[in-house]
C-alpha cells in the first residue's frame, strides 16, 4: 500500500506542476485550446494509455508500467490547465485539499474496515456507468437538473470507488511481494485506480466549491 501511494502521489504531483505550468505559458495555452484537433488528441492519448496499462498490465515490464502512469499523469496535467481559465486559482486550491482529506479519510476507512465490501463492486460500476450515460446525454440536452444531479451523483461514487478500490488493492498485496516485478505492476495498477477515483473527485466537487472567472 505504501507503493501504491507514493506512486498516486507522485502522479498527482506531476499533474499539478504540469497544469499550472501550462496555464503560465500562454502561448501554448493558445496553440492547444485553440485547436479542437490537439485537445481530442491528447484526450484519445489518455484513453489509450490506460488500457494499456489496464489490458497489458501482465504483459509489459514494470518499468514501461511505471513510464506510462508517469506519462498519463502528465497528459492530465496538460488537459486540467484549462481549469485554471475557469475557475480561480484560490478555490482550486481551496478544492483540491477538501479533496485531499476526504480522500485520505475514506481511503483509510476502506483500509481498516472489517466490512466486506467487495459486494459494492458490482453496483458501484453500474452507477458509474449510468453517471457517464447521463453526463454525455446531457451534452445535448444541458438540463441544469441533471447537471447537478451527476455532480451529487459522482462524489457519492468515487467516494464508494475510493474506499472499495483501497480495500481491493490492500488484499490483492496481502499476497505479492512489493519488491518483486509482479508487485510494481500490481503498486502501479493500484496507483492508477486511486489517482482516477481521486481526480474524478476532485472534479465534481469543483462544481461545487469552485469560484468561476
Amino acid at each position: 500500500m505504501l507503493s501504491v501511494y507514493n506512486w498516486m502521489t507522485f502522479g498527482l504531483g506531476i499533474t499539478a506542476l504540469v497544469s499550472f505550468g501550462v496555464y503560465r505559458i500562454e502561448p501554448l495555452m493558445n496553440i492547444i485550446y485553440s485547436n479542437p484537433g490537439i485537445v481530442w488528441g491528447i484526450f484519445i492519448v489518455q484513453i489509450i494509455t490506460v488500457l494499456i496499462i489496464s489490458a497489458g498490465i501482465n504483459k509489459i515490464p514494470s518499468i514501461v508500467a511505471m513510464g506510462l502512469f508517469l506519462f498519463y499523469s502528465f497528459l492530465t496535467g496538460v488537459t486540467f490547465s484549462i481549469l485554471f481559465l475557469v475557475y480561480t486559482a484560490s478555490s482550486i486550491s481551496f478544492t483540491f485539499f477538501i479533496c485531499a482529506a476526504m480522500f485520505a479519510s475514506v481511503s483509510v476507512f476502506g483500509y481498516i474496515t472489517r466490512i466486506d465490501m467487495t459486494r459494492w463492486g458490482g453496483f458501484l460500476l453500474m452507477a458509474l456507468f449510468g453517471l457517464i450515460i447521463a453526463s454525455v446525454v446531457n451534452i445535448f440536452l444541458e438540463s441544469s437538473f441533471i447537471y447537478w444531479l451527476t455532480s451529487y451523483a459522482g462524489v457519492i461514487i468515487f467516494v464508494g470507488l475510493t474506499a472499495y478500490d483501497t480495500q481491493r488493492i490492500k488484499n490483492t498485496g496481502m499476497f505479492v511481494d512489493s519488491e518483486s516485478e509482479s508487485g510494481k505492476k500490481a503498486a502501479v495498477m493500484g496507483a492508477l485506480q486511486l489517482y482516477l477515483d481521486f481526480i474524478n473527485l476532485f472534479l465534481y466537487l469543483l462544481r461545487f466549491l469552485g469560484n468561476r472567472k
